[in-house]
């Protein structure tokens, strides 16, 4: 319960001073019968009018409390909220070429971006996700969810070789995109990782940048491998050894497909650089949420009112009945 004009409240201390001028009085009253000694009544029996000798002042300052705390307006209130979420559909398109063995990220390329993209995905339980992988070919690991635990361990099965080698990075884009296009959330992201140069595939990755600003689909584009050369598991006759190979991404693509979305270009050379880079992508594209806070109030001075005015009644029937005073 609140009080609407609370500072009525401070009436209550004149109270002080009227309890004081009642006691003060009921000092110096005069008796109306005087006798030369009390000795004989004192084991006379006590009426129970005695009793109730103080209760009209009483019920009176009671009755005043009701009428102070009616003027400060008692209210009870109801507080309820509306909450609207606006998710984001996201497309995760994870290149998966042996290119991504490369061990300069822990323990490979394609094992780190698993783990960042996992965390990613937990992260966001208000949007639609899915999984795009793109080889020498592309198909839809996932299609648009928001259950997280389908999506994180579907996308702990991938592997590299799943499907034909190379690096059709326009393919994968466009397939993105196709899963994208018919949606009608107001947001829609891909999120494109890939170590290599676009050397498969029909369709250009500019083309697939294209199609994508004509749906609205922002691209963010992140580079995968170290600087110079990165360490490489290749078959020999004396077992798997790490070789160094060249590390070749078309990052001019890359920002270019970016640049034309309206999304960002992003490089990672180590884990921790991957793992920033998903996290300001994740600060970038938040979920809209709306909360609106509705409040009722209801007035509750009936129920002060309706004691104040029973006190008034009992203590006028006990001043003028009961404890009638005789002139």
């Amino acid at each position: 319960m609140i009080f609407a004009n609370i500072e009525y409240l401070f009436l209550l201390i004149l109270l002080i001073p009227y309890i004081i001028w009642y006691v003060m009085k009921r000092k110096k009253t005069e008796p109306t019968l005087q006798v030369s000694t009390t000795r004989m009544y004192m084991k006379a029996p006590k009426s129970w009018k005695i009793y109730l000798l103080h209760a009209p002042f009483v019920l009176r300052t009671v009755a005043i409390i009701m009428v102070i705390l009616i003027l400060a307006r008692p209210q009870t209130t109801d507080n309820w909220q509306n909450t609207e979420i606006e998710g984001i559909d996201i497309m995760l398109a994870v290149d998966v070429s042996t290119s991504m063995l490369a061990e300069d990220l822990k323990p490979n390329r394609l094992e780190a971006a698993k783990q960042v993209a996992s965390e990613f995905i937990n992260g966001r339980p208000n949007d639609n996700i899915g999984i795009t992988l793109f080889a020498g070919e592309t198909f839809t690991q996932c299609p648009l969810t928001t259950d997280q635990a389908v999506l994180v361990n579907l996308l702990r099965e991938v592997q590299s070789g799943m499907i034909e080698d190379g690096t059709a990075i326009g393919l994968g884009l466009a397939n993105a995109v196709n899963r994208l296009k018919d949606s009608p959330a107001k947001s829609k992201v891909v999120i494109l990782l890939t170590d290599g140069v676009n050397n498969r595939g029909s369709i250009a990755p500019v083309t697939a940048a294209e199609l994508a600003k004509t749906y609205g689909i922002r691209v963010y584009t992140i580079g995968v491998g170290t600087y110079g050369e990165a360490p490489y598991p290749v078959q020999t006759p004396f077992g798997i050894q790490l070789q160094n190979v060249p590390v070749e991404i078309d990052e001019a693509v890359l920002k270019q497909i970016a640049s034309v979305t309206g999304g960002q270009y992003f490089r990672a050379t180590d884990n921790d650089k991957l793992q920033q880079i998903y996290n300001e992508i994740d600060q970038l594209e938040k979920s809209k949420v709306e909360v609106k806070h509705f409040s009722k109030r209801e007035e509750q001075y009936f129920w002060f009112g309706l004691v104040g005015m029973l006190l008034l009644v009992t203590e006028a029937l006990l001043r003028y009945t009961l404890l009638r005073k005789i002139p």
